[in-house]
C-alpha cells in the first residue's frame, strides 16, 4: 500500500493571488533566507525584474508600499505571474496580490494593510456594450428628427 504524499517545493513560500480589473496575479512570497543570493529582495514579473515590467518612479512607489507601511522592504522577494488587463489594472492586481501575501505572511499586518486599502478587491469592470445602443455601453440609440 502506498501513501499518497504532498510534492515538496525546493523553497517555502506563501502563495496569493491578486486582481485588478480583468488582470489576475498569482504571487508567490518567499522569505529572504529560502532564497539563493541572487535573487533575495527582488521582485520577478513574468521573468522579467519589476522595474523592467513596470518602468517608473510613480510605479515603484506604488508597488513598494504594501512594504513600506508593513516594515519589510528587504525582508521578502517575490515571483509575480501576470495575465490580463492592461498595465495599470495588473500594477493594481499586483499590490493586491502582494498586501494579501503579506497578510498572511504575518497576521498582525492586516490591520495596517486593511487603513491603507490594500486588502480590498476594485471590482470595477469595463462595462459591455448592449446590442441595439449606439457605439457605447450607455449610449442611446440615436432618434431621427423626423
Amino acid at each position: 500500500m502506498s501513501k499518497k504524499t504532498k510534492k515538496a517545493t525546493k523553497f517555502n513560500y506563501i502563495p496569493a493571488v491578486g486582481r485588478r480589473k480583468t488582470a489576475t496575479v498569482r504571487i508567490r512570497l518567499y522569505k529572504k533566507k529560502s532564497l539563493p543570493a541572487g535573487r533575495q529582495g527582488s521582485i520577478i514579473v513574468n521573468d522579467l525584474p519589476i522595474e523592467k515590467y513596470f518602468p517608473g518612479e510613480v510605479n515603484k512607489v506604488l508597488y513598494m508600499e504594501p512594504f513600506k507601511v508593513t516594515n519589510t522592504v528587504d525582508k521578502y522577494s517575490a515571483t509575480i505571474k501576470v495575465n490580463g488587463s492592461g498595465k495599470m489594472g495588473q500594477l493594481g492586481a499586483v499590490i493586491h496580490g502582494i498586501a494579501r501575501a503579506l497578510e498572511k505572511a504575518n497576521k498582525d499586518f492586516r490591520p495596517i494593510l486593511k487603513k491603507k486599502g490594500f486588502l480590498t478587491r476594485d471590482s470595477r469592470k469595463k462595462e459591455r456594450r448592449k446590442a441595439g445602443y449606439a457605439h457605447k455601453a450607455r449610449a442611446k440609440k440615436i432618434s431621427p428628427k423626423r
